[in-house]
């Protein structure tokens, strides 16, 4: 087997693909175990040529330009293989290649840093808001409701849900290339009223930390919740982009409650998502992700999760009781640190175990979960999915508080603020429990 020329490619350029590209090419070779030897040349030579890579290309620092062009040279006639988008940013690509034409690219481009797979990413408000200590905060003789700040959520879509009435100022879709609002899945929609919801629908007992705020849906995950590491970073690029061509009403807040598993790179930096949500987070967004829901175990912090700059939240279970603490706990589905990179995550705990929140009609969700539906407009959900949101919407008072408040300082009052297990394990625990009125200072 040994022998065999894309066996032969992936030993030569190791350093260069990541282990699940590496995987994934040689999982090429699996069914060549049920075909006759005489036939492996013909069927190698086959699956070289015709079977596709979906792949992201890194390219050496400040090499972007001249990287672009050498692997656009290799396309060259090459029926199929072409650059699908473009991350200056983060000096990446996203392409669709052979695995002939990608040993092309690997020896002929001198500016290529690493290729990696374009692997897949997945989707990870009754007594939640009160638990969180967020209702009827007060700065400055000024209730504080998220006015004035704009939260993206990055996931499913956004249903023009009741309790959303008039805030939804922006919506992109990566995935089916439609204008309006829409979710076909649901999950972006719970998660969108878990941070920002109004309670219109509800006389306002269903209601986010954040009602006042505004909202832009940018859809990278499919009907079933599925997505890909492109359309994620696809996502978070527009946010950037969009905040240079809109500088009176920027992004403030990121809420990302999807992720994957974390490959093990040289470090967590090298992973692309990380890059671009750091990026992001550069740039002056609030960036809240969620820890993921593979708990109990250690080292189950998903990506981007593992990132040291942004907000990482696990979840807590508060038992549906508003009034006590004294019973909530972790949730057991809570991805425990520390990441697979040996650093202390999550950064801190929100409620996320059956969270009321905003149902879109008709979605994927809606329609597989109809015993979770509350009444006509509203579903519970469990997840740190849920608990992620909640962080955002109190991380929106703090900047409705205080506008110039940075990434960091937003992040060093949440965990500041917390009140409960901060003598804990840190891995578990985070910083603590969530608890807003602690986090707003009193200017």
């Amino acid at each position: 087997m040994f022998g065999f020329s894309m066996v032969k490619m992936v030993r030569s350029h190791s350093q260069k693909l990541d282990k699940s590209l590496r995987d994934k090419i040689l999982n090429l070779y699996k069914p060549f175990k049920w075909t006759p030897c005489f036939l492996h040349k013909m069927f190698e030579r086959l699956f070289k040529n015709t079977r596709k890579l979906s792949v992201i290309i890194e390219f050496e620092d400040n090499c972007y330009q001249e990287g672009c062009l050498e692997v656009n040279q290799a396309f060259t006639k090459r029926i199929g293989c072409k650059i699908r988008n473009e991350f200056s940013i983060i000096s990446c690509c996203s392409a669709d290649l052979t695995p002939s034409v990608l040993e092309e690219v690997l020896t002929t481009c001198s500016h290529i840093k690493k290729v990696y797979s374009n692997y897949e990413v997945r989707a990870l408000l009754d007594t939640a808001v009160i638990s969180a200590n967020a209702k009827s905060i007060v700065r400055n003789s000024t209730p504080l409701t998220g006015k004035g700040i704009t939260v993206a959520v990055i996931d499913t879509g956004i249903f023009p849900h009741t309790d959303l009435s008039g805030r939804i100022i922006d919506f992109v879709d990566f995935i089916n290339d439609r204008t309006e609002p829409y979710d076909d899945n649901g999950h972006g929609t719970h998660c969108a009223g878990d941070a920002l919801g109004d309670g219109s629908a509800s006389s306002g007992l269903y209601m986010g930390p954040a009602p006042e705020a505004n909202v832009i849906g940018v859809k990278v995950l499919n009907k079933v919740g599925s997505g890909s590491l492109e359309t994620v970073m696809q996502g978070v690029d527009w946010c950037i982009k969009y905040n240079d061509h809109n500088p009176d009403q920027k992004i403030n807040i990121i809420n990302m409650s999807l992720g994957s598993p974390a490959q093990r790179y040289e470090n967590e930096n090298a992973d692309p998502v990380v890059k671009i949500v750091e990026k992001a987070w550069e740039n002056g967004i609030v960036f809240c992700v969620a820890a993921g829901n593979e708990g109990p175990e250690a080292n189950t912090i998903a990506s981007p999760g593992v990132s040291e700059q942004v907000i990482t939240v696990g979840a807590l279970d508060d038992k549906n009781t508003a009034d006590t603490r004294s019973d909530d706990e972790v949730a057991s589905f809570s991805s425990r640190g520390p990441t697979i990179y040996g650093k202390v995550k999550p950064d801190i705990l929100a409620p996320g175990v059956d969270i009321i929140s905003l149902r879109s009609p008709n979605s994927y969700l809606d329609k597989f979960q109809k015993g979770n539906r509350v009444g006509s407009d509203y579903l519970s959900l469990s997840g740190t999915s849920m608990a992620t949101p909640i962080c955002a919407g109190i991380a929106a008072l703090i900047l409705q508080n205080n506008p110039n408040a940075t990434p960091k300082e937003v992040k060093d009052l949440l965990k500041s603020g917390t009140d409960l297990w901060t003598d804990r394990d840190p891995n578990i625990y985070g910083s603590g429990y969530i608890n807003a009125e602690n986090s707003v200072p009193n200017n």
